[in-house]
């Protein structure tokens, strides 16, 4: 059965020798369930080369040139939703999600791109850490439906795998990705942040720290600016994953 296959890829990850051994596993589980192409990719960090993000994987050949040189990385629909997404997901939960948005026509071009490159759907895993998100596994090919304990089968293959051939092909970085992360919030952004947490607006939080608004907002402003956040959800998202609140 495909479940036990990937079991096996899960458990040999753990045990490999090389990083040679982890992108096998990686292959044998991805073809296992009929995805032809797979990919391990470390975040970038800003202005990073794209082309040295690659841990290991297989795409159509012409592909990646593609995505680079049409610059799909800005608009690529599984990459934007993962700034929100907790555990794996599919790519058509991304795109309905960014239905409305105002890229919507060129997220449009780059998927009949990937169609024509035989990338008609695939699913995105994260790998998260206390810096944020950290890396993903992402499988593509043909439709295939993954159902509850495929899904949480890969988001464990994906963490293991992740960690696994850093520790073996790229030490360094998994030292500077594993390292303790200094993150200062003062007493009063811990509880903003919180309250925030519980789906509280600025008016309900200023209500209840019995202050102004506008210094929640200030708060806000520099939870988002030290969480490196791009809004309040976010910052929620981000902080959650830090270990910041549960």
């Amino acid at each position: 059965m495909k479940k036990d296959i990937l079991g096996k890829a899960l458990d040999s990850v753990e045990k490999a020798s090389n990083a040679s051994d982890v992108e096998h596993q990686l292959e044998t589980a991805a073809k296992a369930y009929g995805f032809p192409c797979h990919g391990l990719v470390r975040q970038p960090k800003p202005a990073e080369n794209l082309r040295g993000l690659l841990l290991s994987g297989r795409f159509p050949e012409g592909w990646p040139e593609i995505y680079i040189r049409k610059n799909y990385i800005l608009v690529d629909p599984g990459l934007r939703y993962l700034s929100q997404a907790q555990k794996g997901f599919r790519w058509t939960e991304a795109i309905s999600a960014l239905a409305d948005d105002p890229h919507a026509r060129r997220i449009d071009r780059m998927m009949l791109d990937a169609r024509k490159h035989g990338l008609h759907d695939g699913y995105v895993f994260p790998v998260h850490g206390r810096r944020g998100l950290l890396g993903t596994l992402s499988l593509a090919g043909p439709a295939i439906d993954l159902d509850a304990m495929d899904m949480a089968l890969f988001d464990g293959l994906a963490k293991t795998a992740f960690w696994r051939f850093l520790e073996l092909a790229r030490p360094q970085v998994k030292a500077e990705l594993a390292g303790k992360l200094d993150i200062k919030l003062t007493h009063r952004e811990m509880e903003a942040l919180h309250y925030l947490s519980d789906g509280m607006t600025s008016p309900e939080i200023a209500s209840v720290l019995k202050i102004s608004n506008h210094t929640v907002d200030w708060y806000m402003n520099g939870i988002q600016q030290k969480l490196n956040a791009k809004n309040r959800h976010h910052a929620v998202s981000i902080a959650f994953r830090l270990g910041l609140i549960s």
